[in-house]
């Protein structure tokens, strides 16, 4: 086994709730995210190394429809149900990019990783009945003046 070496990425099946959302129903979703990561963990044989590191974090939603409510609001859930599965604690993230990519415009995304991949082609097939969500975390925080 390695270290978690960032980046890392994984995507999860389903819509994203905000905290508004029900108890039941937003603890539901978050154990839906936190399972994804820890399979992505499991998946790529690495050991996380839960380390007090600074972090960025980019959240690409692909609905089935145009999406209703405001895109904010689906990323205090995330970054909480990553917590003791990627970082210790999302104070650690220094930044977060988050965007919805309504079916009906058209979008482009040049640089595809392998799971942002599969998260697209699991969009584009006639099966997709659920929505998508796809995270990344990166260490890289090269946009910081020194």
């Amino acid at each position: 086994m390695e270290g978690l070496l960032f980046p890392f990425d994984f995507f999860v099946l389903g819509t994203p709730l905000s905290l508004q959302a029900r108890s039941t129903s937003l603890r539901r979703w978050k154990d839906t995210v936190a399972q994804a990561a820890a399979a992505r963990i499991r998946e790529r044989d690495i050991q996380t190394f839960l380390l007090p590191s600074s972090l960025a974090i980019t959240i690409y939603y692909f609905p089935l429809a145009p999406m209703g409510g405001d895109i904010d609001n689906i990323v205090k859930p995330i970054l909480d149900a990553l917590i003791g599965v990627v970082y210790l604690d999302d104070q650690m993230i220094e930044m977060v990019t988050v965007q919805k990519f309504e079916p009906d415009i058209a979008w482009e995304i040049s640089s595809q990783s392998q799971q942002l991949a599969s998260a697209l082609d699991h969009m584009s097939s006639s099966e997709a009945s659920t929505p998508v969500v796809y995270v990344h975390i990166a260490d890289d925080l090269s946009w910081r003046r020194r």
